[in-house]
């Protein structure tokens, strides 16, 4: 397995470590597919009762995918690391989703893009105080992906449509309301959860082994910032256009509204048009269809300028003013949208059966 990559099994528990410090986490090609085989056997052996996930450093769980590679792949225009990473990604999310045994993650510190796919799909989401969630694709062209249609839109209300369309940022508090997180423990305490849980007594149901284990550890994490706002939130976020959102932010005239509708104003006007509409077909369908939805959109998207551009500003020169081409929402046509959505011939994801 990839030094990036640890795994070891300690008594009927298989761990995991995510092992890229210096890079936060971020999940590469070669970590994907160190990863999947690993799950696959786990699930097959009866001696493994629960797996954990967890990251390595104390600063990040997973920071995301390593959409840098891809970005110089396809500045080269060469579309082929989009392919395999986004295949790799996704199958691994979809093994996740479908994990026959408790899948436990230990989420410590910063967790963003493909660290929620590493981890909400999961039976048990344990986070720390140090807790930094966010899905801040819209801020680098392209949306938030590994399920974030399905699961973004499950989140109470339109709380979803929020933090998918402006890339907010979320704490403890919030991820335990918006039912991202089941359980929050302290972050010096994560390695006894480990010990405990490899103590355990598993002959009886798997999760319920698992969930009388982390409930034991589980502290309160005070009052949510965002269920404050769900309100307000439900208000400005219900709108079908992206247009209809900002016009609603300019109504309710508070500090929130207008520094909210300014952060949707940087965004690429293409990633907020391409991602309300993804939320909103995500509404209605289940995970699979979901995901083989965002493998068209990952390779419509990661092709456009927009993707380079954000990638650019954001997290090579880092000077955060974008050129997004093109400029303006009023620029994005429907059928330009629709055109992200469509089947691409030869090129689907195709998932194996659950199970």
């Amino acid at each position: 397995m990839s030094e990036d990559v640890l795994q070891e099994t300690r008594g009927a528990v298989g761990l995991v470590t995510l092992n890229r410090p210096k890079a936060l986490n971020a999940l590469s090609l070669e970590m994907c597919r160190a990863l999947h085989p690993r799950l696959d056997t786990w699930a097959a052996d009866p001696s493994v009762k629960a797996v954990v996930i967890r990251g390595a450093g104390g600063r990040a769980f997973c920071a995301g995918g390593d959409v840098r590679a891809v970005a110089s792949s396809a500045a080269r225009s060469d579309a082929s690391l989009s392919r395999e990473f986004f295949r790799a990604e996704y199958a691994l999310n979809h093994r996740i989703h479908h994990f026959p045994k408790p899948f436990i993650a230990l989420v410590d510190g910063i967790c963003m893009g493909g660290g929620l796919g590493l981890s909400v799909h999961g039976a048990f989401r344990v986070v720390t105080e140090k807790l930094v969630l966010a899905m801040p694709e819209t801020a680098i062209g392209i949306f938030p992906d590994v399920g974030g249609g399905w699961f973004l839109p499950r989140f109470p209300g339109e709380a979803g449509t929020y933090l998918g369309l402006t890339g907010a940022r979320a704490d403890a508090a919030d991820a335990l309301w918006l039912g991202y997180a089941t359980h929050r423990v302290e972050s010096s305490r994560l390695e006894d959860v480990v010990g405990a849980l490899e103590a355990a007594d598993w002959s009886g149901p798997g999760r319920e082994v698992a969930a009388r284990v982390l409930r034991g550890f589980h502290q309160d994490a005070g009052a949510s910032g965002l269920a404050a706002r769900a309100e307000v939130i439900d208000r400005c976020f219900q709108g079908n256009r992206v247009e209809d959102i900002l016009a609603a932010l300019e109504r309710e005239g508070t500090t929130w509204a207008e520094e909210t509708r300014a952060t949707l104003l940087r965004m690429s006007p293409t990633s907020l048009r391409v991602t309300l509409r993804q939320l909103r077909i995500g509404r209605g369908q289940d995970y699979d269809a979901t995901a083989r939805m965002e493998y068209r959109l990952s390779q419509a998207l990661t092709q456009r300028p927009d993707f380079q551009e954000g990638i650019r500003a954001v997290l090579v020169d880092k000077d955060q003013k974008p050129r997004w081409r093109p400029a303006t929402l009023a620029e994005v046509g429907d059928a330009e949208v629709e055109a992200c959505f469509a089947p691409r011939q030869g090129d689907e994801l195709v998932l194996p059966a659950p199970g």
